[in-house]
């Protein structure tokens, strides 16, 4: 199990052997479960009779691994056991796995390893308070979570993945935000998500901030010029409706040739260029404003 080549032969025998053979298979991982699922080669076994034995072997076999799920979720080679427990294990009998999480939510979400893990919790626990539990952590600590190289993935996940009240709540939370977010590498990405996947009523709400309150157009004018914020403008003019594109579109062209000077503007100007010669979307704008 513990070989490069070997685990192969015994993950083959858990997918394709009879019934009697995978049970004496998995009874030769009793006491075993936890220094194979940290090795490098074990753990693709672990997780391979963790999809195939019935669910009395499973609940065996991940009561080995209680008071060690944190050393796991740290692991390169565990975390992907504990994730495969979290999708194939029902969770009334992994719940030591999961109250292991309460309180550590922002700390596994700012884990190379751990925002994988918390994304699977998200994606199969369908347990209201527990659900609960983990959301109120997340939400304590959004903006820090957006903005952070891990945690990001976590954020980017729910607005993708999550319930709608979800998604929404967090959005909300980001009002105010938006153009300071924009402007960050990684809460960047988190902005384009919900531009992408938010109710229209949600996404009318950040392109109001984007478009700021004065004619000037300040927040707008910072995010083309931005190295990360340019790629936002540009998910905005992609996923707006028209009235919305309309108006940015001649924003943006008041500004149009002061932006031909800077380098991320420039792809502004291209994207807008595009959108009008291509036709992309049905604009009422005749292609002779772009100058």
């Amino acid at each position: 199990m513990t070989d490069v080549f070997g685990n192969y032969i015994i993950q083959k025998f858990f997918e394709h052997g009879t019934e009697s053979q995978r049970m004496k298979l998995a009874s030769q991982l009793t006491g075993h479960v936890l220094p194979l699922s940290l090795q490098m080669y074990g753990c693709r076994v672990i997780q391979k009779a963790l999809e195939v034995v019935d669910v009395d072997r499973q609940t065996q076999m991940v009561t080995e691994l209680s008071g060690s799920v944190m050393k796991c979720i740290r692991d390169q080679n565990g975390n992907h056991v504990i994730q495969k427990c979290i999708e194939c294990v029902p969770e009334d009998r992994i719940q030591f796995i999961i109250s292991a999480f309460y309180g550590q939510v922002m700390a596994l979400s700012t884990h190379p390893y751990g925002c994988r893990v918390i994304q699977r919790v998200l994606e199969y626990c369908e347990n209201a308070k527990t659900r609960q539990i983990i959301m109120d952590e997340i939400m304590q600590s959004i903006c820090t979570l957006a903005q952070d190289q891990y945690g990001n993935y976590v954020i980017q996940h729910i607005i993708e993945h999550g319930k709608p009240e979800e998604q929404s709540a967090i959005i909300s939370k980001f009002a105010g935000q938006i153009v300071k977010m924009s402007q960050n590498k990684f809460a960047s990405n988190v902005v384009e998500k919900c531009l992408t996947f938010g109710s229209p009523e949600k996404r009318q709400l950040l392109v109001t901030e984007i478009l700021g309150s004065t004619d000037e157009n300040e927040p707008l004018q910072a995010m083309m010029k931005d190295p990360f914020g340019n790629y936002v403008v540009q998910k905005v003019l992609e996923t707006c409706d028209d009235q919305s594109l309309d108006l940015i579109l001649s924003r943006i062209k008041v500004h149009l040739n002061a932006l031909k000077r800077y380098t991320y503007g420039k792809h502004i100007v291209s994207r807008v260029e595009k959108l009008i010669t291509t036709g992309e979307r049905r604009i009422g704008l005749s292609s002779s404003f772009i100058t």
